[in-house]
């Protein structure tokens, strides 16, 4: 009987640790879609994504998140964080008529990197900090990558 209850205990503590890590360090979802083409597959790439960045240091313009979707709970969004709390952004910025909006605080302005065919915050607006989940780090399936910061800073000569 004490051979059952010592794999017990450790079926135990593998799935506490499996949930700590989910929880506290990094997770890994299947986004799929067109709004994050080219970075992303439309048929579905899993990726991970890290809790770390939002408890240690800031989230910043260029990051890809993952975020619960704020039309439909239910369902996550990956895209990417095009302004920070306090950024001047563009609504939309392939429209004719640009109209600007100050990000407010605590919120985020997130777009795919595929703009023509993207549901994001041209639609629901700026996103609460607190439905951002995580930053993704890596694609790891079909083509494992890493994914780092998807906007350059420009630099102008004089």
């Amino acid at each position: 009987m004490s051979k059952y209850f010592k794999s017990a205990a450790l079926v135990l503590q593998v799935a506490c640790g499996v949930q700590l890590f989910n929880n506290y360090i990094a997770e890994f979802t299947w986004c799929f879609g067109p709004s994050m083409l080219p970075t992303l597959n439309m048929t579905g790439d899993i990726v991970g994504f890290e809790h770390l960045t939002q408890r240690f240091s800031k989230l910043g313009t260029g990051d890809l998140v993952v975020a619960v979707s704020p039309t439909d709970p239910s369902k996550l969004v990956c895209k990417r964080i095009i302004g920070v709390p306090g950024d001047k952004v563009v609504i939309d910025p392939v429209s004719p008529h640009r109209q600007y909006i100050t990000v407010p605080p605590g919120h985020y302005w997130l777009m795919g990197d595929n703009l023509s065919n993207s549901t994001d915050s041209r639609a629901y607006g700026p996103v609460s900090g607190g439905l951002i989940l995580g930053r993704v780090f890596a694609r790891l399936w079909p083509s494992p990558k890493w994914i780092n910061n998807g906007l350059e800073e420009i630099v102008e000569f004089s």
